[in-house]
């Protein structure tokens, strides 16, 4: 099959016997050009299939008005919850996002952020692998003084600005609810250290155990991913060492999925036998007996806050200053974390 050749500006002033200018400043709606010639051009432009040339317009305007977003998982609630904040966000503002998903892996990242600067886009909105602990790429970018913004998962680069919730503080947070409910044998699931949002998660755990004087029992606390199977693994660690904890604070919504299987697998009752609390959560979570309680992290604040901070960047003719903002956590009380049962359960081993 014969494609159909491309229509052009020329085409289209060739059909009206104006000049390209005339049908160029017309299909921008620019003031110079009457209403009824506006109206006229793109009345043609339309009939003829006139499809804006997008590429050859960066390369008059050196502006693409694309923001390049990167992030490690599609399919995950948070990170499409977020996805969704910043395409609003950026149509609000007159901009267009073209999205990479790395897949958790750090070489897949470092190509998508190559590919997303070759296109000319104005920004960039990062949330790095659980993998990345390489910086070069993204010294490469500011390089090219290319706006940069870290999101939720951050790497320390200077002359970058970050949006992030507060992690240790919605950690510590939930750990003073279970506190407050009785449980003193409290274990946590948490992500790779090597990460901001596993290492200040982390922080807020132990700095509200200590706060209360309740230890720390190193084979309660595991370091992994952030996915189901990293909840899953963990649990399962915890139960094979015959030494259970009472309560559970998992480091993400994901991981705390894959607790509730692993409980539900070896019969354990969650939260009679054993209770959960976690960091994030899921429009599925409504559905999920018992529905967790969590700490929310608003993900339209989080999404808006990382376009409006690049957008900000990319409107300073001169060096920009880094920012970091930060967005506060909510709790959200569901079925689990309620008050400790005054005898302890005998089904957990």
């Amino acid at each position: 099959m014969n494609r159909k050749p491309h229509v052009t500006l020329s085409d289209i002033a060739r059909q009206l016997n104006v000049s390209k200018v005339t049908v160029s400043k017309a299909l921008r709606g620019h003031p110079d050009i009457s209403r009824e010639t506006t109206s006229l051009v793109k009345k043609v432009a339309e009939e003829l299939g006139y499809t804006p040339n997008f590429a050859a317009r960066n390369l008059s305007s050196r502006k693409s008005n694309t923001i390049g977003v990167v992030v490690p998982k599609i399919a995950h609630f948070f990170f499409s919850s977020v996805i969704e904040a910043i395409y609003d966000e950026a149509f609000n503002n007159n901009y267009d996002i073209a999205l990479t998903v790395s897949q958790e892996n750090a070489e897949r990242e470092k190509k998508h952020v190559e590919t997303l600067m070759a296109m000319r886009v104005d920004g960039l909105i990062v949330s790095i692998t659980q993998e990345t602990r390489d910086s070069a790429i993204f010294e490469k970018v500011l390089s090219r003084n290319i706006p940069l913004v870290f999101m939720d998962r951050v790497l320390p680069v200077d002359g970058t600005s970050q949006v992030t919730v507060d992690d240790k503080g919605g950690a510590a947070q939930a750990i003073e609810l279970a506190i407050s409910n009785g449980y003193r044998k409290i274990a946590h699931i948490g992500g790779y250290k090597e990460i901001n949002i596993g290492k200040n998660r982390y922080e807020g755990y132990v700095e509200a155990m200590k706060k209360h004087g309740l230890p720390i029992e190193p084979d309660w606390v595991i370091h992994g991913g952030f996915g189901e199977d990293d909840g899953y693994q963990g649990f399962m660690k915890l139960y094979k060492s015959g030494h259970m904890p009472e309560f559970i604070f998992a480091v993400t919504y994901p991981v705390a999925l894959g607790i509730y299987a692993a409980a539900s697998e070896v019969g354990v009752r969650i939260p009679d036998d054993l209770d959960v609390i976690c960091f994030g959560s899921a429009s599925i979570n409504k559905f999920l007996k018992p529905a967790l309680t969590y700490i929310d992290q608003p993900t339209d604040n989080l999404g808006r806050a990382a376009v409006d901070l690049v957008l900000e960047h990319i409107g300073e003719t001169e060096e920009y200053e880094p920012k970091h903002v930060e967005v506060q956590t909510v709790l959200v009380m569901r079925d689990t974390c309620i008050k400790k049962k005054a005898a302890p359960a005998a089904a957990v081993k």
